[in-house]
């Protein structure tokens, strides 16, 4: 498949590409580098991202439901507004990704890097960040409702006015976060380290 000159295929070298509005759905790209790619309002739905390399990449508005994103390196990309409902996103590297506004309703984080990431008014609804990395993320008005934080490390994270609503933060680590008027209405916080 080849979409504005360049070939879809797993490997595929697609650095800096213009894959802007693409249709991508179903896309195998695994392994593919993306590096500074444009895949802003692009359709990534169902596709196969695995050990993609999408450093710096611009994903704004992707639609990026139920793709595959399993260890995926995303340090540093653009996710505003982004959708990644049910995308997978389990030891993906999002160090200092961008995803203010991301619709990430019970997406796959588990052992995700989001160390320093921008979560700010985040829908991360019934989302799976169990022993996530979230040191230095920014979570304000983030909706983490019924989300699986156990084992988090929210160490100096932002909380301020997160809703935590019924979430599971067993063992979490929220050493120096803030939670300034964030609500906690059910949320399970057994074992769950605060000072």
């Amino acid at each position: 498949k080849t979409i504005n000159g360049y070939e879809i295929k797993p490997g595929a070298d697609l650095r800096r590409a213009n894959l802007s509005g693409a249709d991508l759905t179903g896309a195998n790209l695994t392994g593919a580098n993306l590096t500074g790619a444009d895949l802003t309002g692009a359709d990534l739905r169902d596709a196969n991202l695995t050990g993609a390399k999408l450093t710096g990449a611009n994903l704004r508005k992707a639609k990026v439901l139920d793709a595959d994103l399993t260890r995926a390196d995303l340090t540093d990309a653009h996710l505003r507004g982004a959708d990644l409902t049910a995308a997978d996103l389990t030891r993906a590297d999002l160090h200092g990704a961008d995803l203010h506004g991301a619709d990430l309703t019970a997406a796959d984080l588990i052992h995700t890097d989001l160390t320093a990431a921008d979560l700010t008014a985040a829908n991360l609804i019934y989302a799976v960040l169990t022993a996530a990395d979230l040191i230095d993320a920014d979570l304000e008005d983030a909706d983490l409702t019924y989300a699986n934080l156990c084992g988090a490390n929210l160490r100096c994270a932002n909380l301020i006015r997160a809703n935590l609503t019924d979430a599971d933060l067993r063992r979490a680590d929220l050493t120096g976060a803030n939670l300034s008027g964030a609500d906690l209405t059910g949320a399970d916080l057994t074992g769950a380290k605060q000072k």
